[in-house]
């Protein structure tokens, strides 16, 4: 696709189901997405951001049962503390489940998701149907992109477009924080 090819919901899923990363805007900032089932995908946004396997990756979704193929079974109280915070910008980190590759998880032993309230990426996971990869519009360690511009500078003919919408309006990314500790990591 041409740079500053910009989707709607349709073009953008037809995209992600064609194994494509889009961009896409979050409560934040732009994010990069892709499905998290497809290996080729995500490898090749691993290789478009610099970004190393063992970092892993944000899983977003519209609602929990999304993200119930990536998770571990947890605690009911656990689950509870996680469900009360969504959907919003707080990103728990779940025990990971016993078939999620180390393309999405790295190193870890847990899996960070997050159910979002922003309206274009909420309604973007509903119409895939399945959770995304999000991850933001940045190559590692560069400042994340708050524009189309920027993204189109980062990435231009290297991503299928990007979703049109609004960003969230929020200062900072989402507040990350352990299931089992409750513990802010960032």
């Amino acid at each position: 696709m041409a740079p500053g090819t910009l989707l709607d919901i349709t073009g953008a899923v037809e995209q992600l189901h064609a194994g494509q990363i889009i961009a896409y805007p979050t409560e934040a900032v732009y994010g990069l997405g892709c499905d998290p089932a497809n290996e080729s995908a995500v490898r090749k946004l691993l290789s478009l951001k610099g970004r190393h396997e063992s970092a892993g990756f944000v899983l977003i979704a519209s609602e929990f049962s999304q993200l119930q193929p990536w998770v571990a079974d947890t605690d009911e109280s656990l689950l509870h503390k996680a469900i009360q915070s969504w959907p919003g910008p707080v990103t728990w980190l779940f025990p990971r489940g016993s078939d999620v590759p180390d393309f999405i998880a790295g190193k870890h032993d847990t899996v960070a998701v997050r159910i979002t309230a922003h309206a274009p990426s909420r309604e973007l996971c509903r119409a895939f149907g399945a959770a995304l990869v999000s991850s933001s519009a940045n190559l590692t360690a560069a400042k994340p992109a708050r524009s189309i511009a920027e993204v189109e500078d980062y990435f231009g003919l290297d991503i299928a477009g990007t979703l049109a919408g609004p960003l969230g309006g929020a200062d900072n990314p989402s507040q990350i924080r352990d299931l089992a500790s409750g513990k802010i990591l960032r």
